[in-house]
């Protein structure tokens, strides 16, 4: 059942993660669009804010799916959610920002596991530094 947990903890990793990845990735692609986006909630700075938030989500997403630092990776994600939730996902009356919500807070319970869990054996983190998870 070892093999059972680590392989759980490994793809359950990745799985949880590809979206911060995939997003990351996408900001960069589609820069000037992102930030126009951010610039009709009202932000200042919006080119600021984008390279912080496509910085968190690929750092984070590259060091959780590695399982190297990963409890530091699983608090940025957690650290980039919490405005996203409030800022771009709060207009309930809209049903697809109500389940964009919801969807980001699930995440954040997901990190949040991951950030007091840890990574598990197959991770870098434990072959690295022979830590215990």
């Amino acid at each position: 059942m070892e093999w059972l947990k680590a392989f759980g903890s490994l793809i359950g990793r990745i799985l949880l993660i590809f979206i911060f990845l995939n997003s990351g990735i996408g900001k960069i692609g589609n820069f000037e669009g992102t930030a126009q986006y951010m610039a009709k909630f009202g932000m200042p700075n919006t080119s600021f804010f984008l390279f912080g938030a496509i910085v968190f989500e690929l750092v984070g997403s590259v060091t959780v799916i590695l399982g190297y630092f990963t409890r530091l990776g699983a608090l940025l994600i957690l650290i980039f959610l919490i405005p996203t939730t409030l800022i771009f996902h709060s207009n309930f009356a809209d049903q697809i920002q109500m389940i964009m919500f919801v969807k980001n807070v699930s995440m954040f319970g997901g990190c949040l596991l991951l950030f007091s869990a840890g990574p598990g054996r197959l991770s870098l983190d434990y072959f690295l530094r022979g830590k215990k998870t």
